[in-house]
């Protein structure tokens, strides 16, 4: 049998590195996630860039629209764990600070950057400190002659956008960048993503723009960036949502497992339960992803409510309970071996998962 992994075949791209992460080549899909502080706020800003790394975060990106920005971005800068792209504007003179004090990529359009002088100027500055750029184009900001020509973003029109800025670069003779084309139209940016792969080496950043609150966005991120990933499109990605950025992490993350990708963390393999549960499922696994959201091995825990679907699910998954009266049947490795009182079940699964982590980790 064919698995889903042999059958995704990763689009060949150039690597480049942003900070200590590659991106591009045969390296993982990095994930990525973006501030929503005031970039002013260097505490908070911090603050979240932490917490977007503690869950799991490859790279973070920070807005830095002005020049007071610019200076905070120098202590954010050092003070993150993990990569950080500024994104910038219009203003070539915050590319040029940020890019000295450290920014590991810049999120620039060099044709909204200014004049021939300013763009030599921001990409001799990433030459000299050995930073790639992101070119970022955007539905919602096209050029105006460009809507004129199409009438509306169409992924010919987006594309059309992407290869205006990257001729400036291959002018200027610069090729480590990597490039998004992104859409609220999860259509159009499919078509415009596939488009763009044919015609260039760089690596592709995925996303699905504006793509609403938690719950449609995650849905619309779900099946837009999965259609790529599918065809082996895309070196990094973000999900977009009007949301906690933690949450783009912890999405982008269960897409990428979904499609056996990427794995981090605890797959829980859980039934929407029924009145044949012989405990509380929706409750157990509620209350143990959030005890163990630290974890960051791989690893398969089935929680079945019922000896239905059950002991087939326990016993392929790491580790597995199956719901009956009173107390429920645990599985290790595929063999049952005790029950667990159902009271006692959230306190000895936390506890067995942990242990079992603990003998399995080299």
């Amino acid at each position: 049998m064919i698995t889903l992994t042999e059958q995704i075949k990763r689009r060949k791209t150039r690597k480049i590195m942003v900070g200590n992460v590659p991106v591009g080549g045969d390296s993982p899909i990095s994930v990525q996630s973006m501030t929503n502080t005031d970039t002013t706020d260097i505490d908070g800003t911090i603050a979240q860039i932490r917490a977007i790394a503690e869950a799991g975060a490859d790279i973070v990106r920070v807005s830095v629209p002005t020049l007071k920005a610019a200076e905070a971005f120098k202590e954010i800068k050092a003070g993150s764990p993990i990569p950080v792209v500024a994104d910038i504007h219009f203003d070539y003179r915050i590319a040029l600070k940020v890019a000295d004090y450290g920014a590991d990529c810049l999120r620039i359009n060099p044709g909204n950057i200014g004049s021939d002088e300013k763009v030599r100027a921001v990409v001799s500055s990433a030459r000299e400190h050995k930073i790639p750029i992101r070119i970022g184009v955007n539905a919602g900001s096209l050029e105006k002659e460009i809507l004129e020509r199409y009438g509306e973003p169409t992924p010919e029109a987006l594309v059309e956008s992407a290869m205006h800025h990257i001729g400036i670069l291959e002018h200027l003779d610069f090729p480590d960048f990597k490039i998004s084309v992104k859409a609220s139209d999860v259509f159009v940016a499919y078509e415009a993503y596939k488009l763009l792969s044919q015609k260039i080496e760089q690596p592709l950043h995925l996303g699905i723009t504006e793509a609403g609150g938690f719950r449609k966005g995650s849905v619309m991120s779900a099946i837009g960036l999965s259609w790529l990933l599918k065809e082996g499109i895309g070196d990094t990605m973000r999900v977009s949502l009007a949301a906690d950025p933690v949450e783009e992490v912890r999405v982008a993350f269960d897409i990428l497992k979904v499609l056996k990708l990427r794995t981090r963390g605890i797959n829980f393999i859980a039934c929407p339960t029924c009145s044949r549960r012989g405990f509380d499922v929706i409750g157990t696994v509620n209350e143990l992803e959030k005890r163990l959201g630290d974890v960051t091995e791989s690893l398969n825990v089935a929680v079945m409510g019922c000896v239905v679907n059950g002991p087939g699910e326990a016993s392929r998954a790491n580790l597995g309970v199956c719901g009956a009266a009173e107390k429920s049947y645990y599985y290790e490795d595929g063999e049952r071996l005790d029950r667990i009182p159902n009271e006692q079940l959230i306190d000895e699964l936390e506890k067995r998962i942990r242990a079992y982590l603990a003998r399995n980790r080299k």
